[in-house]
């Protein structure tokens, strides 16, 4: 049980997170397992943890003496110099770019090649997958609690667009494309115009982009004739088309950015 874990016990765990040796999910056959334990681990870091002044002049900063920002980065990382900072307990996978200002949280996974751009955020468990490029102020939402809640997963090779959001949950199945300003939580309805479905979550599980949809924001009537009248309309995410060789060519990653 977590309560039985010591400083010593958190500090190990914090650990194997970052060597990427545990994670609060990960892949299981053709979908994701969720590992409890790993979250109420990192919730008994917050716990035993003693505020202690962390400021670096001049700017000031108190927090948890277990979960500061990691001092020492893993090899073949880079972090640009401009305010970024990289959490303790965050995994953090070799050829990895991170451009200023971007905050990479407790417990989150971010695998090989990708990049997160400026004012891009990974929350606490996220787990982001290789050659992943989330653009700038792109949010990929964390959760600790309930242990058992699934983080928001973004798998292999997938574009999110500038200021796109991601929450509660959201599984992006991997070579997706959400276009800028695409908002997705884990009850929102995502309509495709291609198979012509709607596509949605349920109590077990959160909602799923397909793999290679092309997702852009949209809008359809808002319901009751005072909305009609009115002419209002309530946001929408809409998969437009199947990724092609097209949106491959206009979504590529530069590879010398990350040699």
């Amino acid at each position: 049980m977590s309560d039985d874990l010591t400083r010593e016990d958190v500090l190990a765990l914090l650990d194997r997170l970052e060597r990427g040796e545990v994670r609060a999910a990960e892949p299981d056959g053709d979908g994701w397992r969720v590992n409890p334990e790993v979250k109420a681990g990192i919730l008994r870091a917050f716990r035993l943890g003693v505020d202690v002044d962390l400021s670096a002049p001049p700017f000031a900063y108190r927090d948890r003496d277990t979960l500061p920002p990691r001092g020492v980065l893993p090899e073949g990382v880079r972090v640009v110099p401009g305010g970024t900072s990289l959490r303790r307990g965050a995994h953090v996978a070799k050829g990895v770019v991170v451009m200023p200002p971007a905050y990479v949280n407790v417990g989150a996974f971010v695998d090989e090649g990708a990049m997160i751009d400026s004012h891009a955020l990974v929350g606490s468990c996220a787990q982001v997958g290789k050659r992943v490029h989330l653009s700038a102020a792109a949010q990929v939402g964390g959760v600790l609690e309930p242990v058992g809640a699934r983080p928001v997963i973004v798998e292999d090779e997938v574009f999110v667009g500038g200021g796109s959001g991601l929450y509660e949950g959201v599984l992006v199945r991997r070579r997706a494309v959400l276009a800028a300003g695409v908002i997705l939580t884990g009850s929102s309805v995502l309509y495709d115009l291609v198979n012509e479905r709607e596509i949605r979550g349920n109590g077990a599980e959160p909602l799923t982009v397909p793999e290679g949809a092309v997702v852009v924001p949209g809008s359809r009537p808002a319901p009751g004739s005072w909305a009609r009248v009115r002419g209002l309309s309530i946001s929408a995410a809409v998969i437009v088309k199947y990724r092609d060789d097209r949106t491959d060519a206009r979504t590529a990653l530069e590879d010398s950015l990350r040699r």
